[in-house]
């Protein structure tokens, strides 16, 4: 199948003619018209079907994975002795082996799986787990439930990447992700909200508040896997909720992006996947996004508490943090897909998390009214990372390719967590002087990273506006086939 382009100016590189019968390019092929109306009918049952429960599972994920920074002022540190060495960023620390190894091979079986067993199955297993959290007697116990949530978390956030990919088209991505994704920040501000709610209950059933927060939020996920098993669409063709003709058209619309003879995985396309530079250049950006939320996540309750606030209230306080970052999120997806353009709101968020950083580094001298401020300020380049993941989407074809790229991209991503998770020290607290300054030198890796991605693409594009890659188009025409992004006539998004 072989992608050609349209002869309308105003149009994108992405709306393309299809030849479906593997002509060569100067050879006669048939565009692909696609009625703007039916369309929009469309993506609007697709939205309403795919989106909702997405964000649902990821709000549940994100829920029961940072409850712990939570449960660590609610006196979890006391009763599993975790203020001895550095126990509390062990604890955080194994989380990210499995979660590490196991992202780039979850994608591999998703994609020989069904999607609704496997992802809710997921689900289900670290409901359980965070449950049984809530009952540990040691920190042993504790260290052994966290590496078995780091197994089953793996798969959902490149699961989601990848799913979604095989309903909506590169250019769609954007505004669905940020959506789905935004249900990170629902659920770090939920998860203050409930933690203050449920450090009331200490002492309930003999229950200390924090095992009421691992109790009740893993068997929320429990629970909701039971449910949600039942309304994960499993691939395009067996949606149930498209008529014939809808079922036609999103078929038609996937052959603009995704080419199903270029879908092939053997040795050769393999390793181009694992040899491409924008692959790894958005794992160091997903590592800068990854340091600072995974930071904050970790120690936001502890640094609002000794601000001078209660546990209860410095819970209560974490909340309009992830507020006002989900409104800046939101807008800059907006803008994003407005433009057509990534780079840009990639970096944006990550000056402004510098700044945060820089101040919080010299909080000696800052009241406590302006360190809060630096909190607001920190915790925004944390998210940008669902536009560093459409970006690279937008920029792979085939499911293979986006599947197992996203795995390595934040397989990459989350060895921040390995890092952060050491370098906030139980005897530097409040000021964990070697925690931020670690943290903003990762932040500072994603604007770099984002000027090699921009530049090296830029470049590319120049060259096969020129002609240079159009020997290509003389190989065999079934290595043209599978040619994917390599495509001469194929375009970078910025």
């Amino acid at each position: 199948m072989v992608i050609h382009p349209t002869v309308e100016s105003d149009r994108t590189m992405e709306d393309v003619k299809v030849d479906v019968e593997g002509t060569r390019p100067d050879e006669t092929s048939c565009s692909v018209h696609i009625d703007p109306a039916a369309e929009a009918r469309l993506l609007r049952k697709l939205d309403l079907h795919i989106c909702p429960v997405l964000f649902f599972l990821y709000f549940l994920c994100y829920l029961d994975r940072s409850n712990i920074g939570n449960a660590k002022i609610q006196g979890m540190t006391q009763d599993l002795e975790l203020d001895r060495g550095n126990r509390y960023n062990i604890a955080l620390f194994v989380f990210f082996v499995p979660y590490i190894l196991l992202e780039a091979p979850s994608n591999m079986v998703l994609h020989k799986c069904r999607p609704s067993f496997y992802l809710a199955g997921l689900v289900f297993g670290w409901g359980m787990i965070n449950m049984s959290m809530g009952l540990v007697q040691n920190f042993a116990s504790l260290v052994a439930l966290r590496f078995l949530l780091g197994v089953f978390e793996a798969g959902l956030y490149p699961g989601i990447v990848y799913y979604t990919s095989m309903f909506y088209r590169r250019h769609e991505f954007q505004k669905r992700l940020a959506s789905i994704f935004s249900a990170s920040l629902i659920a770090s501000a939920f998860s203050g909200l409930l933690a203050y709610a449920v450090g009331h209950m200490s002492g309930t059933r003999g229950f200390g508040g924090w095992r009421w927060i691992f109790i009740i939020e893993g068997s929320m996920s429990a629970a909701a896997a039971l449910v949600t098993v039942f309304f994960i669409v499993d691939f395009p063709d067996q949606v149930t909720f498209l008529t014939a003709a809808e079922k036609e058209l999103l078929h038609r619309r996937l052959e603009l992006d995704n080419k199903q003879n270029m879908d092939r995985l053997d040795r050769q396309s393999l390793m181009h996947i694992v040899t491409d530079y924008k692959i790894w250049m958005t794992g160091i950006i997903l590592f800068g996004n990854g340091a600072c939320a995974y930071s904050m996540n970790a120690f936001l309750p502890t640094i609002l508490r000794d601000l001078g606030w209660v546990a209860t209230d410095a819970q209560l306080h974490t909340v309009p943090v992830y507020l006002v970052a989900l409104v800046f999120l939101f807008l800059g997806a907006w803008a994003s897909d407005r433009l057509k353009h990534r780079c840009a709101f990639i970096v944006l968020p990550v000056v402004v998390a510098m700044a945060g950083y820089g101040m919080l580094l010299g909080q000696a001298n800052l009241s406590p009214g302006a360190k809060y401020a630096a909190v607001f300020l920190a915790i925004f380049g944390g998210y940008a990372s669902p536009n560093a993941l459409s970006w690279l989407m937008n920029n792979l074809v085939g499911h293979n390719r986006r599947g197992i790229g996203a795995g390595i991209a934040n397989g990459v991503g989350n060895l921040s967590g390995l890092l952060v998770s050491n370098v906030f020290f139980a005897r530097e607290e409040p000021r964990f002087t070697t925690g931020f300054a670690v943290t903003l030198a990762c932040v500072m890796l994603i604007p770099l990273a984002s000027g090699v991605i921009e530049i090296g693409l830029w470049r590319e594009n120049r060259r096969r506006e020129r002609g240079e890659r159009d020997w290509r188009l003389q190989l065999p025409p079934d290595e043209v086939a599978c040619l994917a992004d390599d495509h001469p006539r194929f375009r970078y998004t910025l």
